[in-house]
């Protein structure tokens, strides 16, 4: 194959570089998958069933088991929804408006990537605890925030706030105003235009928002860990209620809790695909309508 040829070649592949290069990074990506992700699914499979599939139901049936699967639900069930609204509202603001203080409000939603999930917890245990800025007037009033579920769930959305709104923000920005102008300009109250113009140009960026912000909650170990107080049965997330069982050398409860994770992990990477997949027929589908022709004289 002569020099042309080769270089031609090269072009229509997307790259400029040997093929012995291509594979080379293909090979290692893939020796990377398998080590860090692969490999580690598999053992939590194999120490989980260890001792046969009796004893892998009996350790999810625990009672306690059982308390941290829901309390873990129930967290996720409150932190994904407020922070869909936080989300969506802060990412409007930003990509649609140009206001003092737009700025700060940009560093605010990135500052739970910045913070230690352990400080955030410990910042929370500072205002809200027994000790705390408003400690003893919620004790006064019978309020428990610290060591209860009002204090897991206020953590979870803090570690949780930025998934959604980063991924809106560029998206919005990229779109521009003209739409939602151009609906204002014809008659379209605000939520009108919310539900009818901006909701659906940002619905597969918003699902995958929810979905990075479902696996992130259900996960979180840090921050959670700090306030819950480590209550079995009571405030035990499932994170929490593995790293119990394992320091009690019940490893065969505590990799099948794990499993659990590990499922929903996998579960959110295969919806994460199918909404990647549906958006880029989505796009390939407008790409491939015919030009609108001007109308006639």
């Amino acid at each position: 194959m002569s020099a042309p040829q080769k270089v031609i070649r090269r072009a229509r592949a997307g790259t400029t570089e040997a093929p012995w290069v291509r594979w080379t990074l293909i090979t290692l990506a893939l020796l990377f998958m398998f080590l860090f992700l692969v490999l580690p699914l598999a053992a939590v499979a194999t120490e989980a069933l260890r001792k046969g599939f009796g004893a892998y139901v009996e350790a999810l049936k625990e009672p306690d088991a059982w308390s941290a699967i829901r309390l873990t639900l129930i967290t996720a069930a409150i932190a994904v929804p407020l922070n869909l609204v936080f989300g969506v509202a802060a990412a409007w603001a930003i990509a649609k408006y140009e206001f003092r203080g737009k700025a700060i409000l940009t560093t605010l939603v990135d500052l739970p990537f910045a913070v230690s999930p352990v400080v955030a917890g410990l910042i929370y245990v500072l205002v809200f605890g027994a000790q705390g800025w408003i400690g003893p007037w919620l004790a006064a009033h019978d309020i428990k925030i610290i060591f209860a579920v009002p204090g897991i769930v206020l953590a979870t959305v803090f570690v949780t706030f930025p998934f959604i709104a980063r991924e809106l923000i560029p998206l919005m920005q990229s779109q521009g105003t003209d739409e939602e102008q151009a609906a204002i300009v014809l008659g379209a109250t605000g939520w009108q235009t919310f539900w009818r113009v901006t909701l659906p140009n940002i619905k597969w960026g918003l699902l995958y928002g929810v979905i990075l912000c479902n696996a992130r909650a259900m996960g979180e170990f840090g921050a959670v860990s700090v306030v819950s107080g480590h209550i079995r049965g009571q405030t035990n997330t499932m994170p929490l209620h593995v790293e119990v069982l394992y320091n009690e050398y019940q490893s065969v409860a505590a990799f099948a809790v794990a499993s659990l994770l590990a499922i929903l992990a996998v579960v959110t990477l295969v919806i994460k695909s199918v909404i990647e997949w549906r958006h880029e027929r989505e796009m390939k589908a407008i790409a491939e309508l015919p030009p609108e022709r001007p109308p006639a004289a």
